[in-house]
């Protein structure tokens, strides 16, 4: 019996949308919700740009998108698509003819902002390269740069203006006979973002790209981008999610999974539990935390771990744990497998401890599913 059978207020009904692939990752649908993130170097310095892709895809991206601005940057996108473990998306704005460069060099997906990419002629050629390599594209809306004409008839961004801008170009791609496509309403402004995604939502079945645009660096966007997408998500918006942060874009994935994580939406690598600490706790939760954070970055399977100061929740969330370690006095702590209580710690061997029953209990986790897909064969 599944704990969302149990406890039915947990779950969340995604909207049902169409499923269209940007390279080999399927978005919409039944499909996991992916997380993307976007290359912030200069696209033509391909070392630089592939280390960076490498890097978020072992963070666990599924997608990449890279910035294409110019001939030079187009050039570049063929030997950083070869290089690359997930599919790319290029990033076009202003000139059409770099989604077309862009396509024919291997890019698996097309962002085009119908604020700047020019008329209905252009857009078909658009339309024309990407049948002829397979390539999907994303309308990507932008509350920062709509079209002029909905600007003067509503006067302002807001809702149904980015609304209108995404369906007027949605057309164009249907009455193209071209549907391999995605969409976004993007805005920095929380508010004005998840009307716009609500209001989306019900008039297309298209997968949808969230994002909070320009949501800030890493604590202030990370607040912003989990206010508003958690929500979309929670009301079954969205399937494929972009953090987007002044940061690293690793860490831009790496928000991106917590968001998914904290809605049961993905799993993936240690959900640590633990407390803010006080002055009951048994040992240095904060330094603890940050130490383990550190130290399990390379696990990948998804497993729950919980670190707490004292016995008052201590006992209660080690129970719902796969691993995890209560403070208690004289120096040392419980350890906790598979939610019961197994053996003494002293605090000063906890970390590397800790470290040692996770690693094994992923592998065991990694050997049952490895056994599992075998027996289905």
């Amino acid at each position: 019996m599944s704990l969302n059978h149990i406890r039915p207020w947990r779950n969340i009904y995604r909207r049902k949308s169409r499923q269209i692939q940007v390279g080999s990752v399927a978005v919409g649908g039944d499909a996991p919700i992916s997380v993307q993130t976007m290359t912030n170097t200069d696209t033509t310095d391909v070392a630089a740009t592939v280390a960076q892709v490498l890097r978020a895809a072992e963070a666990g991206a599924d997608i990449v998108r890279v910035s294409t601005p110019d001939e030079a940057s187009t050039r570049a996108l063929r030997e950083i698509v070869r290089e690359s473990p997930v599919p790319i998306v290029a990033d076009i704005h202003f000139h059409y003819k770099r989604a077309i460069e862009a396509a024919e060099a291997g890019a698996a997906c097309l962002r085009i902002n119908p604020g700047n990419i020019g008329d209905e002629k252009r857009v078909r050629e658009v339309i024309k390269a990407s049948k002829d390599h397979a390539c999907a594209i994303r309308i990507g809306v932008n509350a920062g740069s709509l079209e002029k004409d909905l600007l003067d008839k509503y006067g302002e961004p807001c809702p149904e203006a980015m609304v209108e801008s995404g369906l007027d170009h949605i057309k164009i791609l249907q009455d193209n006979d071209f549907h391999e496509f995605k969409i976004s309403v993007k805005a920095s402004d929380v508010f004005l973002a998840a009307a716009a995604y609500q209001a989306i939502a019900e008039a297309t079945d298209a997968p949808l790209h969230l994002g909070i645009t320009e949501a800030g660096g890493l604590m202030t966007g990370t607040i912003k981008s989990a206010i508003g997408l958690g929500n979309l998500l929670w009301m079954g918006i969205g399937d494929t999610i972009r953090v987007s942060l002044s940061a690293d874009p690793v860490e831009e994935v790496k928000v991106g999974y917590e968001i998914l994580k904290a809605l049961g939406l993905r799993h993936r690598g240690v959900n640590i539990i633990s407390c803010p600490s006080c002055a009951r706790q048994g040992f240095d939760v904060i330094k603890t935390v940050e130490a383990l954070e550190k130290r399990l970055e390379h696990i990948k399977t998804p497993m729950s771990l919980s670190i707490i100061g004292c016995v008052v929740n201590g006992p209660g969330e080690a129970l719902m744990t796969d691993v995890g370690f209560t403070g208690g006095g004289a120096g040392s702590g419980m350890v906790y497998l598979a939610g019961k209580q197994s053996h003494k710690l002293s605090n000063d061997r906890m970390i590397d401890h800790i470290v040692e029953q996770v690693e094994r209990k992923a592998a065991e986790i990694e050997a049952a599913q490895a056994a599992a897909e075998q027996a289905a064969e």
